[in-house]
């Protein structure tokens, strides 16, 4: 008798199971549809990547503490901000990646703006939210999969290092940590990048 009333429970667990797994390759799907920067690739040697961007429009929040809890306070800001809120001028689309870097005290989110919108087409942003320029520069990429967590980001922070001064290249600023899927992705499905800008 115990056996056959755990059959239903069962039933539900993998239905359930099933639907999660299915709403997790929707999300992926419709993440890889965001839109990304262009950039003019200038090197490519496996997973690193010498890259142009042209000037970029961001909107960009700083949180105060350590990483984790600071870039989820950022990322809630901004997706507040480009869903619209009360602002007549509407939502703005959400691109990718979502950069973050380390700043005294806390950490700078940024949200890359689409590329058809000018500063003028703009809302408003609201206290704790900037929309600036970035010049026009090149980045050393290194792109890797998996959770990013601390380790991970210093690693592929140093192998990046190492990598630029084999080549004598000069980091002109911090490294900066480039997100392009949501925490609600599987980690082997999840891509990201740590950028460092250089001449």
């Amino acid at each position: 008798m115990a056996e056959q009333g755990a059959k239903p429970v069962w039933k539900w667990v993998g239905a359930g199971a099933v639907l999660a797994a299915a709403g997790a390759v929707a999300w992926y799907a419709r993440e890889r549809l965001a839109e990304e920067p262009r950039f003019r690739l200038v090197e490519e040697d496996g997973d690193i990547e010498l890259r142009d961007y042209p000037a970029l429009l961001v909107a960009e929040t700083i949180a105060p503490g350590t990483r984790q809890p600071a870039l989820s306070e950022g990322f809630r800001r901004l997706a507040g901000f480009i869903r619209g809120g009360s602002q007549r001028e509407g939502k703005i689309a959400m691109t990718a990646p979502v950069l973050a870097a380390a700043v005294p005290g806390g950490w700078r989110t940024r949200f890359v703006m689409p590329a058809a919108r000018g500063r003028a087409s703009l809302p408003a942003p609201p206290s704790g939210i900037a929309i600036a320029s970035l010049p026009e520069r090149r980045v050393a990429a290194i792109r890797f999969g998996g959770v990013p967590d601390d380790a991970r980001l210093a690693g592929r922070e140093a192998v990046l290092r190492n990598w630029m001064h084999r080549r004598g290249l000069i980091a002109l600023g911090d490294a900066e940590h480039a997100f392009y899927n949501s925490p609600a992705i599987p980690g082997p499905l999840r891509r990201s990048e740590v950028l460092i800008p250089t001449g």
